[in-house]
């Protein structure tokens, strides 16, 4: 969602840390350009004018001026101001000292708040909760049975009658309290638009159920109307957080960065996509940090800790720093990878990774062919992939539904992805970076030579891969392990300092 913003900013920035010493010139151009983004962005315009008073404000006194680097100390300020832009921390959910905790959950039709509210549902049942879902919303047809079929998949009873709204909500309570669940989560009826039906509605549900939080989910693709929405719902609520749906989709973010100042209440749970396992609660520091280009590391982390066990990811980790990685680790790691969400958005996650590699998009069927190839090998040829030659290519391209030039190329960039790994893990010490820096300051190349880039930027050989026009997104990753062939060595040495600070 914020691939183009993220984009302006990190223009903004390099330019920005070219400079030695920062004029108020120079931080008047970084707030216009900074601005003009944020516009762009459909972000509203009161909340563009107060973010870009407090950067100014900041950046022009004396916390910038003494700074040894001013123009990271202006990135600071401006990461830190975004964050409270965002909301500033994230939501810390209580619960009620008599269960059960209630949950409303309110929004326009076709929001998404029926499968939110099953998604809320399946992330309290991992803090160890026995929620309940209360299907109140009597006007859309199957509705009802739609919240059924969501409770199923993940296991969590759902309570409704065919009789009015208020009655259910009020009997979903009771029924709670004999079964022992504590927590409620009253999915109401939407309209297609604000009416004084739909606020009475929502109203006496609210009366009735007295509720410990009450959520409004909003679309994070109708991009200001989302923030004029929730305006209107909270005159007539009292809202106590927000909640995003389609973040992982391709609107220009404004929402997201609009919701909190304008309504004083902070986006609490945001949906990443279609499955009910991409749900989470939202964490302005790390949002802040992705739209700036630095990553999220924090989440990725946390991803791999729901799927990967200890052990096993340690053991995984130690083959491949080692270069000892082979195609049966890389085809089980892969398999993992895909119960973490769509591999896109994984790479999105990483700090340090250039733009390039970033915009790539990675289509999961190609992962599919992946898998296909490496299953099609025996276990020799996965353990020592150098033995295929043509007669091996040819019989694992038939088996594979591939062809053997598909499976040369897996094998090629599979090789350097074990040389990539064993670099990075050789660069997790100081003592490695610090001789780097040592060579560079005497002009002479590392250990093992590499590409030497001329002043003023990196250079592209002659046939080494598409320069994409600017403001063109990249198109789909053809059958290759994705972006490897965008990353250099200073990139690699980048995206290890970048990951040194989260080493155990």
């Amino acid at each position: 969602m914020f691939d183009s913003l993220t984009d302006k900013f990190e223009g903004i920035f390099s330019r920005l840390g070219r400079k030695g010493v920062l004029t108020e010139a120079d931080v008047e151009e970084v707030l216009k350009e900074i601005r003009v983004a944020l516009l762009e962005a459909d972000v509203n315009l009161a909340v563009v004018k107060s973010l870009r008073n407090r950067i100014r404000e900041r950046a022009v006194g004396e916390e910038v001026h003494k700074a040894l680097n001013p123009a990271q100390q202006v990135v600071k300020i401006v990461n830190e101001e975004l964050t409270a832009s965002l909301g500033g921390e994230t939501i810390d959910i209580r619960y009620a000292s008599k269960p059960p905790t209630v949950v409303m959950m309110a929004g326009l039709q076709g929001s998404g708040k029926t499968t939110s509210s099953a998604k809320l549902a399946r992330w309290f049942k991992s803090q160890g909760r026995n929620p309940l879902l209360v299907g109140a919303d009597l006007q859309r047809p199957a509705a009802v049975e739609q919240l059924r079929t969501l409770g199923r998949q993940i296991d969590v009873p759902v309570h409704s009658e065919p009789s009015d709204p208020v009655s259910v909500a009020a009997s979903a309570i009771e029924q709670a309290r004999s079964t022992g669940r504590d927590v409620v989560i009253v999915d109401t009826a939407g309209r297609l638009a604000i009416d004084e039906a739909l606020m009475d509605e929502v109203r006496r549900i609210s009366d009735a159920v007295e509720p410990d939080y009450t959520f409004l989910v909003v679309d994070a693709m109708t991009g200001q109307d989302a923030v004029t929405v929730a305006e209107a719902f909270h005159e007539r609520l009292e809202l106590d957080g927000v909640i995003l749906t389609k973040l992982d989709g391709d609107a220009r973010g404004g929402a997201a960065l609009s919701v909190k100042e304008v309504v004083g209440r902070p986006i609490a749970f945001a949906a990443t996509g279609e499955k009910l396992e991409d749900f989470d609660l939202f964490h302005p520091d790390r949002m802040a940090n992705r739209i700036l280009g630095m990553g999220d590391m924090l989440t990725l982390i946390e991803k791999a800790e729901e799927t990967y066990e200890k052990d096993e990811a340690e053991e995984a980790a130690a083959k491949m720093l080692e270069g000892q990685f082979t195609l049966d680790d890389f085809l089980e790691q892969m398999q993992q990878l895909k119960k973490m969400g769509p591999l896109t958005n994984l790479v999105g996650m990483l700090p340090g990774l250039p733009k390039e590699a970033r915009d790539v998009e990675i289509d999961d069927r190609e992962v599919n062919r992946i898998e296909a190839i490496i299953k099609s090998m025996t276990p020799a040829e996965r353990a020592d992939p150098d033995m295929v030659d043509a007669s091996r290519r040819s019989r694992i391209a038939s088996g594979s539904g591939t062809n053997p030039t598909q499976v040369s190329g897996l094998i090629s960039q599979f090789g350097q992805m074990r040389k990539m790994m064993k670099r990075l893990g050789g660069m997790g010490t100081k003592k490695v970076r610090k001789s780097k820096r040592k060579d560079a300051k005497r002009g002479k190349k590392g250990k093992g030579g590499g590409r030497v880039t001329p002043k003023g930027g990196r250079t592209t050989p002659k046939g080494s891969g598409r320069v994409t026009p600017k403001g063109e997104k990249v198109g789909k990753s053809p059958l290759m392990l994705p972006g490897l062939d965008r990353i250099d060595d200073a990139d690699l040495e980048r995206m290890a300092e970048e990951l040194e600070g989260f080493e155990s």
